[in-house]
């Protein structure tokens, strides 16, 4: 579609230039698509995907920009206007959320009757066992052999809230998934949000098992065979590799990349990323081993 077709949504804003988009992400979104994103900070010039086509910006970064195939949309707010429109197409009839289909789930699963399955959009494949309790929202596809345990939502909206000036706390509405792959177990009372664009998914992976009070952010991508005991948090937008051990209580941070074959030790709060192999303990972590240097000094 063209900026130019969203007018009713984007009521007084400038377009300075029109442009086509078929989807909205962030700056260094790159999917194949054409995409709307937005950009407040002229330091992150250089993350601009070659996806992007069209962006919210401020008047002043203007001069930023050669604008040969950008469209352009001049606002104070940049980043409210962008989810404003998000959440607004999200609620209209263009073509924008994913295509509505009727829950498909195989013969052989194990499912309570006091669990709640979206009657829309869930695919649910061979021999799972969902407990009572569970609640499973639209855009949710979970594999073969996978288990749900009681009281665990997957596919709920994610914590999405920013501030702009003059406009207070604002939303922004999930329009992604989650996919759960083949011989997971998702334990007591854990939440899987669904992502935030159309395009995007949540992602535990094959084998990976999660025990209870867990949390996954909107758009975290988890790999294979990863164990993730009670209570250990990981924030929007991670990318978690294969193999992985993230501790009792721990939190990752949003927007890391944490490697394959890592451990995250017990209580930890990850703030960087962590490369292929590495330890990291403490809050702020660091390397394991440093880590046990400090305790050493300090006793």
């Amino acid at each position: 579609m063209k900026i130019s077709e969203c007018l009713n949504f984007l009521g007084n804003l400038e377009i300075k230039y029109d442009g086509e988009f078929e989807t909205f992400g962030l700056i260094d979104t790159k999917i194949g698509k054409k995409v709307i994103s937005f950009i407040e900070d002229g330091k992150y010039i250089d993350k601009i995907s070659s996806d992007i086509s069209c962006l919210f910006i401020r008047k002043e970064m203007l001069d930023y920009f050669s604008f040969e195939g950008f469209g352009i949309i001049i606002c104070d707010n940049p980043k409210y206007e962008f989810y404003k429109l998000h959440n607004k197409l999200c609620d209209s009839n263009f073509d924008y959320k994913r295509m509505i289909y009727s829950t498909i789930i195989d013969d052989d699963c194990i499912i309570s009757d006091k669990s709640i399955i979206s009657n829309n959009n869930v695919t649910i494949g061979k021999n799972v066992v969902i407990e009572e309790n569970v609640i499973i929202r639209e855009n949710v596809k979970i594999g073969d052999n996978s288990i749900i345990r009681a009281g665990s939502i997957i596919g709920g909206e994610g914590f999405l809230f920013n501030k702009a000036n003059n406009k207070g706390i604002f939303p922004g509405k999930h329009a992604g998934g989650v996919i759960i792959g083949n011989n997971v177990e998702i334990q007591y009372n854990c939440c899987i949000d669904r992502a935030i664009f159309p395009w995007d998914n949540t992602i535990i992976d094959d084998f990976t098992k999660i025990d209870n009070l867990v949390h996954i952010g909107h758009s975290a991508k988890i790999g294979k065979r990863c164990l993730f005991p009670a209570n250990s948090r990981i924030g929007g937008y991670t990318v978690i590799g294969d193999d992985n051990w993230i501790g009792l209580g721990a939190t990752v941070s949003n927007n890391l990349v944490i490697g394959n074959e890592t451990r995250v030790s017990i209580g930890s709060v990850v703030t960087k990323n962590v490369d292929d192999g590495k330890k990291v303990s403490g809050n702020f972590a660091i390397d394991h081993s440093k880590f046990l240097d400090f305790i050493r000094k300090i006793r």
